[in-house]
């Protein structure tokens, strides 16, 4: 494979061996060799020509450039021999790129294999998390797949980014999708699609790379959302008129506030700390609202986002109020939803009617 200026759309596994820097030398040895031995079977089943494998001296990353499930299926498998060897992984899809590094050996670069470091480091010792791209794309084959991720949250790198981070459940699938089987009767039969192009690369794998690419630039769009809500969360919060009157007291716009006022806003401030320190549920669901012409969303008494366009929200399952607030003229929507893990709820109004 030559190298490229190309940016691809790679899946992306890290694994790091559980406190290797602090075992003796002999112990460190002993290890890798098991290490490379369980790497090595995990990824049999995928064509040389599809991945390049990195050395990272506590670990290994490996670059897949063919399916995304390449990647699934080996980390699976490096997972399940982790009695032999302890590990953490972590996958990610992004972009990456080809180049030759000072041996003239294939290296691979980019924030598709960053952010797929990033994940790892979140892990626990056996644990196998994947990012939001990822899961968006596999989650999307099969049913057998999505029944895989449980939802983790966010979590902050060190360079305080966020990660959308979901960790894999489940035990490896008996089988793979239709369309796998397809492609390999198609690669049997000599079709275009199994054929070689540039790079060396599968033309179906040529084909996925950009709507892969898109789903990751909507993932990290959704992501710069989140951090934005989140710093505006003070500034929109909802909370009922009267209330309003007295923080507005209490800042001494409207006069100083009685002992009436004081005792609201302490009680007002000790519920938003108890909110805080709440750990949201290891569960959660999805909320779509459509609006128009156009809405406040209020869910549980906090404003999440405006429609159009449609808000969408990842909510801990359960019982939740939403309301859609238009003009102060008009009477809000008001609805109870009861959310269940990994179900799709969807709310639409129109205020002209």
């Amino acid at each position: 494979m030559e190298s490229s200026s190309r940016t691809l759309v790679c899946s992306v596994l890290f694994l790091d061996i559980v406190e290797y820097s602090k075992k003796p030398v002999a112990e460190q040895l002993e290890l890798k060799q098991a290490f490379n031995r369980s790497l090595a079977t995990a990824l049999e089943q995928v064509p040389q020509r599809d991945r390049i494998i990195l050395d990272t001296g506590d670990g290994a990353a490996v670059t897949f450039m063919g399916d995304p499930e390449d990647a699934l299926f080996a980390a699976l498998a490096v997972r399940n021999m982790a009695a032999e060897v302890a590990v953490r992984l972590g996958v990610n899809l992004g972009p990456v790129r080809l180049v030759k590094d000072l041996n003239g050996q294939m290296n691979i670069i980019g924030d598709g294999i960053n952010v797929a470091q990033r994940v790892m480091s979140f892990a626990r010792p056996g644990q196998l998390l994947v990012s939001r791209s990822f899961y968006e794309v596999v989650s999307c084959l099969s049913r057998d797949y999505l029944n895989l991720f449980r939802h983790e949250g966010s979590r902050t790198d060190k360079h305080v980014r966020e990660h959308e981070v979901y960790s894999v459940v489940g035990g490896t699938p008996s089988t793979r999708r239709v369309a796998h089987t397809e492609s390999q009767v198609q690669a049997r039969d000599g079709g275009w699609m199994a054929a070689s192009g540039p790079l060396g690369l599968r033309r179906s794998a040529m084909l996925a790379a950009p709507l892969a690419f898109f789903l990751v630039v909507g993932g990290g769009i959704a992501a710069r959302s989140m951090l934005d809500a989140k710093a505006r969360r003070a500034e929109n919060e909802v909370i009922p008129a009267p209330v309003r009157v007295e923080r507005r007291q209490a800042a001494g716009v409207v006069g100083e506030p009685g002992k009436f006022e004081k005792k609201l806003m302490a009680r007002l401030e000790k519920k938003l700390e108890r909110t805080e320190k709440e750990k949201p549920p290891a569960h959660f669901g999805r909320l779509e609202v459509y609006a128009s012409p156009w809405g406040h969303v209020i869910v549980d008494g906090r404003l999440r986002g405006r429609s159009p366009p449609k808000v969408v929200l990842d909510i801990p399952a359960g019982s939740h109020t939403i309301e859609i607030r238009n003009d102060p003229a008009l009477p809000s929507r008001v609805e109870k939803v009861n959310v269940r893990a990994g179900q799709e709820v969807t709310i639409r109004h129109n205020f002209k009617k």
